[in-house]
């Protein structure tokens, strides 16, 4: 007669496969989705400003199309920086604006540019990139938005909306049926 034990695999009788990082990656292979790419959830074309323009235009084009970051494109239509709303807040809140107010905030803020308040040194990626990837980016560095830049030239931007919303569609077509913290962990 065989040992009750010894008929049971050694891998139910344990719990523990044997290659359990090999298993981790097949698990993922099976539930995770094909990379999704950026260009696949990115919104194309967006609005833009030149980095000339007043920022009460910014403000206006902000308000009127209620988005919160606006690509700045130089004269030849190249990218140079990103404003946000939270660069415009700065800008009113500054100190050395508020000892302006005797000659009014109004006409100190008409006499400001994009170039004076946008952020300089953006980070960009490109359509190809995994949406993980993205938001993974996003996440690091504390930001709101991506330019998507191909060839130099801007075709889009991928907002922290955007990564969210796949995510949701991800987790609610069942694929992945609860979060694993391999789904996000850095590589």
């Amino acid at each position: 007669m065989r040992h009750p034990k010894r008929s049971i695999r050694r891998a139910t009788r344990t719990r523990r496969p044997r290659h359990p990082r090999r298993e981790a990656r097949e698990l993922e292979a099976m539930t995770w989705p094909e990379s999704i790419r950026v260009e696949e959830r990115m919104s194309p074309m967006p609005l833009t400003v030149r980095w000339t323009a007043k920022v009460t235009e910014a403000v206006r084009l902000m308000r009127e199309a209620r988005i919160r970051h606006l690509p700045v494109l130089d004269d030849s239509r190249r990218l140079v920086g990103i404003v946000t709303d939270r660069d415009l807040r700065q800008v009113i809140l500054d100190p050395r604006l508020q000892e302006r107010l005797g000659a009014g905030l109004a006409d100190t803020l008409a006499g400001l540019t994009v170039r004076d308040v946008m952020t300089w040194a953006v980070i960009t990626v490109r359509p190809e990139t995994e949406i993980r990837d993205a938001a993974r980016l996003l996440h690091q560095r504390k930001i709101g938005a991506l330019p998507v830049v191909k060839n130099g030239r801007l075709v889009g931007i991928l907002t922290e909306t955007d990564v969210i919303r796949a995510f949701a569609e991800v987790l609610g077509e069942g694929i992945l049926a609860r979060p694993y913290r391999w789904a996000l962990r850095a590589p």
